[in-house]
């Protein structure tokens, strides 16, 4: 069953923790709950598909859901293992948000598919029908819930977790253990609490699916090519826009825009990479979903591919290793200004080049900024 992180995700991706969305604001290094500093940066939140509205509950709705997962650990008595699990994945698969859209006709938490046997959709979109669904699977054993999978108790999570999701992008789920142990401690949930007639399983150290790896750092940085080599500087191109590029707001005014922000501006823009830059030249709506399809979908003439020299103002685009990807607008000088790079929902202005070697995300290339369905 393949799977898309939607707004967590999969294919490309763009941002991702979530703590500090409600904290204070201050300095601090790259902050994501994926694969240590690798971040997600804009896998957009759940809402139109065009609008993207920054603010809402979204935390609050995380912290319920993660409670209603727990509940159905417990109803059958297992250990906060099962749970910690279950928060991953469903972080991964939906940041945890109960969707009512993904990849062909998945949907809910899990994003399960009712196509492939996980229930109705009525069913798949009541949280607790799924998350009994994620621990226990169908009676027919088809498909397999996480109870199904021998010897889940002592595999690494994410390792459980693709057990039961047969993800293309199985790597993915280790990277959020963290935010996971972090809602759990806000929800109150103990993920140390043994299972009936199981001693504790130890789970407050978080483990990795790959043991050659440090807990944390999910890629090599030692690999040439590996995700996470820093790329070069970024210099200022000279390029012009294409005729058909026009924006409420000027080039020199979105930039203007963009840094004032960042100066003054709240925590309104966790996971909005693409509402962000859209919003900076004046539009209400990018009119795309996702980051990373706004640039595969620009004319071929408007992509250049890997060039690192864009002209200020220039749209940024980086594969992030999920669904979303990241964008940001650049500023000139080596500089862009980014959502979630110091702190989660905000902007700051930081250098390009920070998307890879804070975030280990592979920069696509920059584009002018063209919004043909903004609004």
């Amino acid at each position: 069953m393949l799977k898309a992180a939607v707004v967590g995700g999969v294919i490309f991706l763009c941002l991702l923790l979530l703590l500090g969305v409600l904290g204070g604001r201050g300095a601090g290094s790259a902050y994501a709950d994926s694969c240590g500093d690798r971040g997600q940066p804009g896998a957009d939140l759940p809402g139109s598909s065009t609008g993207q509205t920054p603010g809402g509950n979204f935390r609050e709705k995380q912290i319920g859901n993660a409670k209603i997962i727990d509940a159905a650990a417990r109803e059958q008595g297992l250990s906060g293992r099962a749970t910690l699990i279950a928060l991953m994945t469903a972080l991964q698969e939906s940041t945890l948000i109960n969707l009512k859209y993904g990849h062909l006709d998945s949907i809910g938490l899990f994003q399960q598919r009712p196509s492939q046997g996980w229930g109705t959709r009525e069913q798949i979109m009541n949280p607790a029908y799924s998350s009994r669904m994620f621990f226990y699977g169908a009676d027919s054993g088809s498909p397999r819930g996480l109870t199904d999978i021998q010897g889940w108790e002592t595999m690494a999570p994410g390792v459980a977790a693709q057990a039961v999701q047969a993800s293309a992008y199985p790597t993915l789920y280790a990277g959020q253990e963290d935010a996971a142990r972090e809602i759990a401690q806000e929800a109150q949930i103990s993920l140390s609490r043994p299972g009936d007639g199981q001693s504790t399983d130890g789970g407050e150290q978080p483990a990795t699916d790959d043991p050659g790896l440090e807990p944390g750092n999910c890629y090599d940085e030692g690999t040439p090519g590996a995700p996470g080599a820093p790329g070069g500087a970024f210099h200022d191109g000279t390029a012009g826009w294409p005729q058909q590029v026009r924006n409420p707001r000027s080039t020199a005014d979105a930039i203007a825009w963009a840094r004032r922000e960042a100066d003054t501006g709240g925590k309104d823009w966790y996971r909005l990479c693409l509402a962000f830059v859209a919003k900076t030249y004046g539009w209400s709506f990018s009119g795309v979903q996702y980051a990373i399809d706004h640039y595969h979908k620009m004319p071929p003439e408007m992509r250049n591919d890997a060039d690192r020299n864009p002209p200020p103002g220039a749209l940024m685009y980086w594969d992030t290793g999920q669904r979303a990807g990241h964008v940001a607008i650049y500023l000139g000088g080596g500089e862009i200004a980014s959502n979630d790079i110091v702190q989660p929902g905000y902007i700051d202005v930081v250098p390009a080049s920070d998307i890879e070697t804070k975030w280990g995300a592979k920069y696509l290339g920059w584009a002018p900024p063209y919004f043909p369905k903004g609004g």
